[in-house]
């Protein structure tokens, strides 16, 4: 599935090639998404891309009459593409704009999104009751100290929650408990605040890194431009079961938590 920093990779790859420019055409080959593309959709036609924002793993189309909510799912792709380009197999969304490109959205598993929202889209459910960005002021150790008293969730599962924090996703919180020295499996309530103040400039280090590198490499996820993400080449625990630990040369071991892979080393990470 896209993180954040593959997100944020997209925004910033079709960002030049769509603001300040006039929505042409709307092509819609299949409506049935993760929530059916209504015929609001139509609404974005004649319009001007104001801007492109991110809100956790959405991406904000904004104009003068409405915002375009797009979200990648577990599999889906934007690509900006010359109008006129032949479609392919699972090409479900077309906007065409007046320079001659097109911003089209590839989604095998259609569990992706398109909306169109009118009014105060921070305000719509699906984004209101998210948590800070990770990279803003209002996400440090203190926050997550506040929010962490009294928990006995897994810390792994705790900075993976979307109303504590968005877009720590498997990957990155992996890589992020490593850097701490943080066991995966303790509570979050059992942390204290020097740990939590380290952590979460560990996490802010990491997802930096990854947007800085073009994202994580993953067989669901290409650039904008189609060029693969480099962060995989950096990756120190995550998907390296039984290989040794960079630091320590211990075996990684991996365990599930909340059905997904958790890689960590069990000497570096004992507490």
């Amino acid at each position: 599935m896209p993180e954040l920093p593959e997100v944020e990779t997209c925004r910033r790859g079709i960002t030049p090639h769509i603001v300040n420019h006039t929505v042409k055409e709307v092509v819609v080959r299949n409506a049935n998404m993760r929530w059916p593309i209504t015929d609001t959709i139509d609404d974005i036609q004649g319009q001007v891309i104001d801007s492109v924002t991110r809100r956790a793993k959405y991406l904000l189309l904004k104009t003068h009459k409405g915002t375009l909510l797009l979200h990648l799912g577990m599999s889906g792709t934007l690509r900006v593409i010359p109008e006129h380009t032949e479609v392919s197999k699972h090409d479900h969304f077309d906007l065409v704009f007046d320079n001659g490109l097109t911003l089209r959205l590839n989604d095998p598993r259609r569990f992706g999104a398109v909306l169109w929202l009118t009014g105060d889209v921070y305000q719509h459910p699906l984004l209101a009751s998210q948590g800070p960005e990770p990279l803003s002021e209002q996400f440090d150790g203190q926050y997550l100290y506040e929010k962490s008293r009294n928990k006995t969730v897994a810390i792994k599962t705790f900075i993976m929650n979307n109303h504590i924090v968005v877009g720590v996703g498997n990957i990155y919180a992996n890589e992020s408990l490593f850097q701490a020295g943080i066991n995966p499996k303790k509570a979050a309530g059992k942390i204290s605040k020097k740990r939590f103040i380290d952590l979460a400039k560990r996490i802010k280090k990491v997802l930096q890194q990854a947007i800085e590198q073009g994202g994580t490499t993953l067989k669901d996820f290409t650039q904008a431009d189609g060029r693969p993400g480099y962060f995989a080449q950096s990756l120190m625990v995550y998907g390296r079961k039984d290989q040794p630990c960079f630091l320590c040369e211990t075996p990684l071991k991996e365990i599930k938590q909340g059905g997904r892979a958790t890689t960590f080393c069990p000497r570096c990470q004992k507490n």
